[in-house]
Formats: structure tokens, C-alpha cells, sequence
């Protein structure tokens, strides 16, 4: 398990983790492709050293991502989503041009995404994440279906 350390900037002291999880358009399954799963944990990667983020956890199923990172309070979570949708999309659209379903105009993700604080259930949020896979293939609603129901 993970020690706890608090953060600082130069006025504050900080200890922000998220829970982040988003989604193609139309909750399609276009990343069943191991490549695409490859290049978006790399691009995701990329952008979390450029704006010095902290990533803790990381994991891309056929049709979500869920992500547990670690990012300073001045940035807001719209500010950090957008980053993230906007520059995978533009990424692997650019680089799959021979993908039919990536290459169609607008924007590769759906509008929402969900996002949760994580407090004192980190260690339960962080597992559920790195094992998510072993939860969809019991064939079960996720967390995120639960909570968009």
C-alpha cells in the first residue's frame, strides 16, 4: 500500500487523487484493438510527464477507461479531462487515419466522464482499477453503469 505524502506548491499543501473513467462515443468497443490500447497509455502517459501529473493507475477496456491520478489544485478537472480527450482523439485519429470508425469527424470520446475524489478508500478504488478487467469478464455492471443508471 501506498504511503500517504502531501504535496506542496508554493501557498498550499495538497493531496488530490481522482478516480477519473470516460468513454468512446456511443459506448462503442474501439479499443479492442491492442495497438490503440498500446499508443493511448502511451499518449496518456506523454501528457501526465508534460503537465506533471501523477499516474497511478491505468487501465484501457475495450469500450472505457478508468484512471487513478494524481494532478496539483491549480488545475481544475475539466481543465485536465480536456487535455486528455482532446489530445489522445487528435493522436490517434492522426495516426489510425485508416480506421473507419476513428477517422469520423468530431471527436473520438463522449461529452461526460465520471470523476471521484479518492480519500481513505484509495486502496479500494486503485484495486478495482487494476483489476478491471477480471470484473468485466464476470460479465457484471461496472461502476460506471451503476452510477449512470
Amino acid at each position: 500500500m501506498r504511503k500517504r505524502v502531501i504535496k506542496t506548491l508554493t501557498h498550499c499543501f495538497y493531496d488530490c487523487k481522482y478516480h477519473i473513467v470516460w468513454t468512446p462515443r456511443y459506448r462503442g468497443k474501439i479499443l479492442k484493438n491492442e495497438y490503440i490500447k498500446q499508443e493511448l497509455e502511451r499518449i496518456i502517459k506523454l501528457i501526465c510527464k508534460w503537465k506533471n501529473f501523477e499516474l497511478m493507475e491505468l487501465n484501457i477496456q475495450d469500450d472505457h477507461i478508468h484512471m487513478c491520478l494524481i494532478f496539483s489544485p491549480k488545475y481544475s478537472i475539466s481543465y485536465v479531462m480536456s487535455i486528455m480527450k482532446g489530445k489522445t482523439s487528435a493522436w490517434i485519429k492522426k495516426t489510425n487515419k485508416k480506421v473507419k470508425s476513428l477517422s469520423d469527424k468530431g471527436s473520438l470520446w463522449a461529452r461526460g466522464y465520471f470523476v471521484s475524489t479518492i480519500g481513505i478508500d484509495e486502496y479500494i478504488i486503485r484495486r478495482y482499477v487494476k483489476h478491471q478487467t477480471s470484473h468485466n469478464q464476470i460479465d457484471q455492471p461496472t461502476l460506471f453503469d451503476k452510477l449512470t443508471q
